[in-house]
């Protein structure tokens, strides 16, 4: 069996760590699939998913290293028009950040349970806020 969910979010600021964890676990629980697995996976180049301890103290130092990593002052690129867009592109920051968190994430399921450590949440990244933003949550199993 294969079901498909989504969470949608709305995000309050440029750069944001949101835990989706529950939200997860809550979707897998409703698909009362047992044995399988879940597939987390962002619709957006400028936002990621990453699986990581849940402290406020880390989140601030992956937001700093992201920050040293791709600074907002440098000459990007892709900071110019794009007459595809018909506007200028002023998130180069946001798709960078976004390449080195990843899209996605999987877990196992056994016995109903989403098989993660007890320190192991799921955040989704946002690089380019605010916005409208959409999860995909996939539960594939039996």
């Amino acid at each position: 069996m294969v079901q498909l969910k989504q969470i949608k979010l709305l995000t309050t600021e440029y750069n944001q760590f949101i835990l989706i964890t529950e939200q997860v676990m809550g979707l897998v629980r409703e698909s009362n699939i047992k044995n399988g697995m879940v597939h987390v996976i962002t619709k957006h180049t400028t936002t990621g998913i990453t699986v990581n301890e849940s402290l406020e103290c880390l989140e601030s130092d992956i937001e700093e290293f992201l920050t040293r990593l791709v600074p907002e002052h440098l000459p990007y690129a892709h900071a110019r028009m794009l007459p595809d867009y018909g506007s200028t592109a002023g998130n180069p920051t946001g798709h960078l950040k976004a390449h080195l968190t990843g899209n996605h994430c999987h877990f196992v399921i056994s016995d109903g349970d989403v098989l993660k450590g007890d320190a192991q949440d799921i955040y989704f990244c946002e690089f380019d806020g605010p916005a409208q933003r959409t999860v995909l949550v996939q539960v594939i199993g039996e």
